[in-house]
């Protein structure tokens, strides 16, 4: 395993799409271990392989010691909004307000290729969200708004 250096939003590579999975293998699996070593190394909720400078369909999560990765993640759902702010270990700017579901259901493979479905609520559908942005070249900056009164996380 290895701590993999994390690109930047000033680094057009971030802004790319990835390739979705086709092979479950040793590959796979040393790049989840070695993204998983690297959030590890940082402050962050979640990762997308793309931040470590791999254009696969990958990401993984870390919510209140819940570890999951997702392999061919789709959102097949999403309900309600909420505003939070956001953060990104790409991207070396201040925190800010997005809008995002409040729940969303997703579609993904494990590590094997196992395939699961996912309700997520809160914050843990706005990590979904933000780490299936990553996958489509998108980042949390691109979409910052001013939540309505009453709407923010800290109102």
């Amino acid at each position: 395993m290895a701590i993999r250096p994390i690109v930047q939003h000033t680094d057009n590579f971030i802004r790319k799409v990835s390739k979705p999975v086709k092979v479950f293998d040793e590959k796979l699996w040393e790049l989840l271990d070695d993204m998983w070593e690297t959030l590890d190394d940082r402050i962050g909720s979640g990762l997308s392989a793309v931040q470590v400078g791999v254009l696969k369909r990958v990401f993984i999560l870390n919510i209140n010691n819940m570890k999951i990765e997702f392999v061919n993640p789709v959102i097949t759902k999403k309900s309600g909004e909420q505003y939070h702010k956001e953060g990104c270990l790409s991207v070396n700017l201040p925190f800010d307000y997005v809008k995002r579901p409040k729940q969303v259901t997703v579609v993904a493979y494990d590590r094997f290729g196992n395939k699961f479905t996912l309700t997520c609520e809160e914050w843990t559908a706005v990590c979904v969200c933000h780490e299936t942005d990553h996958l489509d070249g998108k980042l949390y900056i691109d979409q910052i708004c001013v939540p309505p009164k009453g709407m923010a996380e800290d109102d």
